[in-house]
């Protein structure tokens, strides 16, 4: 997740999140920018578990979900692993509404590496956030483990990054893994889903931002193996007061599939509805950043009701029920949090946990060694999860390849469709 997702009705499920999560210990904030006070670690048979997540902002109302699946995870180990207890701290990378904060995940990320108990990061939800963090855990030898993070560029040079070693690792040695698909697995969701509509002339358009312009590369490096026809490819300025030049000339080349690669915004809106002006029976793609009421549903400033049947979206999550563990997940959720309806961000931060707990347990007397923890996640494979069943490359992602598809629902709103799987990534 390169940026924020705008959500329907975020403030109203943060509010309820948040009740739920203080129900079940929640974040203790002490002054220093509302990071948590953190375990405190006594000799004897113990390892210090963090997790850093933006509890307020924009990304609070997946945010905040997701640690309610972490702490679900702890209490069904009852709060250990293996011989060990596990200390938990729940650490805020943000300071305001306005979401994370560069400054606060870096002290949180120092205050883990000086921790000498600490063996296990759940973090960054940001991809922008764990490119402070990876460096700072990185030199502590800590391992890190995000629940969301899909940019490519966290542990590949594939866009032609710097060359050497691995990205923001500066010892050598790769301490980052992640648990959902990389952009480069949703980039070739997009073109199987491109495929499936039957495309045969596709127009890619980028926001000329890190991310949008980062997915468009991505679906253009990988289109010869889906057979796509990209007749026009290339950044727009999302600011412009209208599109209705590049729309004509989509017209001219007679495009019968138009995908824009960018974030939710008056932009986004705006060339979609001077695209569908001009070629009215065009099929509209998205990727994940896109995926939100904000762009498919009128009441929230998105495109008209007229532009919905044409629109596909991808998003890095399924539908909770989708997942294979997903049902059981949601009947211990809900048992735990009454009142609260997880979404699959919950179950991201579940396995999340889970990883961390089985790893450790598995070390048995040597669980508290930060080394034997890292070594031990990154042989990771064949490990049956709620997700799935997964290992880790050598660079720390996942095997894991599902990517949900969705459509417009009479609410407006992305409704999930169906599981993409695509057969071919870079």
């Amino acid at each position: 997740m390169r940026l924020a997702l705008s959500r329907a009705l975020a403030g109203c499920l943060a509010v309820l999140s948040v009740a739920a999560l203080s129900a079940c210990g929640g974040t203790s904030n002490s002054g220093d920018g509302g990071t948590a006070a953190g375990p405190t670690s006594p000799a004897g048979n113990t390892v210090d578990v963090y997790a850093s997540l933006p509890l307020r902002g924009p990304e609070a109302a997946d945010a905040i979900p997701l640690a309610n699946g972490i702490k679900l995870a702890l209490a069904q180990a009852r709060g250990k692993a293996g011989p060990f207890k596990v200390q938990y701290a729940l650490l805020d990378d943000s300071v305001s509404n306005a979401g994370w904060d560069a400054s606060q995940t870096a002290a949180n990320a120092r205050r883990v590496a000086a921790d000498p108990h600490a063996v296990y990061y759940i973090g960054e939800f940001d991809d922008d956030a764990s490119e402070v963090s990876m460096p700072i855990l990185n030199q502590a030898g800590i391992a890190q483990v995000s629940p969301s993070n899909t940019y490519v560029g966290l542990t590949t040079n594939q866009l032609g990054g710097a060359s050497g070693g691995p990205p923001f690792a500066p010892t050598g040695t790769r301490t980052y893994l992640r648990i959902v698909p990389t952009d480069s697995v949703q980039a070739a969701a997009d073109l199987q889903a491109m495929h499936d509509a039957d495309c045969t002339k596709v127009a890619i358009a980028s926001d000329d931002e890190a991310y949008g312009m980062g997915l468009a590369k991505l679906m253009l490096l990988q289109k010869s193996f889906y057979g796509t026809d990209v007749v026009s490819f290339g950044g727009v300025n999302p600011h412009a007061a209208s599109f209705h030049t590049y729309a004509e000339m989509l017209k001219s080349l007679h495009v019968d599939c138009f995908m824009f690669d960018g974030v939710a915004s008056k932009g986004a809106v705006q060339i979609v509805k001077d695209v569908h002006l001009a070629l009215p029976t065009t099929k509209i793609f998205g990727p994940q950043d896109m995926c939100t009421s904000a762009w498919t549903n009128p009441k929230d400033g998105g495109v008209p009701a007229s532009v919905a049947p044409l629109i596909e979206c991808t998003e890095s999550t399924l539908n909770l029920t989708a997942y294979p563990g997903g049902k059981a997940f949601l009947a211990a959720y809900e048992a735990m949090y009454r009142g609260s309806t997880p979404n699959a961000y919950a179950l991201l931060g579940y396995e999340a946990m889970r990883l961390g707990l089985t790893t450790i347990a598995g070390l048995g007397a040597n669980g508290d060694s930060k080394s034997a923890v890292l070594s031990a996640l990154f042989a990771t494979a064949g490990r049956r999860s709620v997700l799935g069943t997964y290992s880790f490359d050598k660079a720390g992602d996942t095997t894991l390849r599902s990517i949900g598809l969705y459509k417009v629902g009479a609410n407006g709103n992305p409704t999930f469709v169906k599981t993409i799987v695509p057969p071919h990534v870079l």
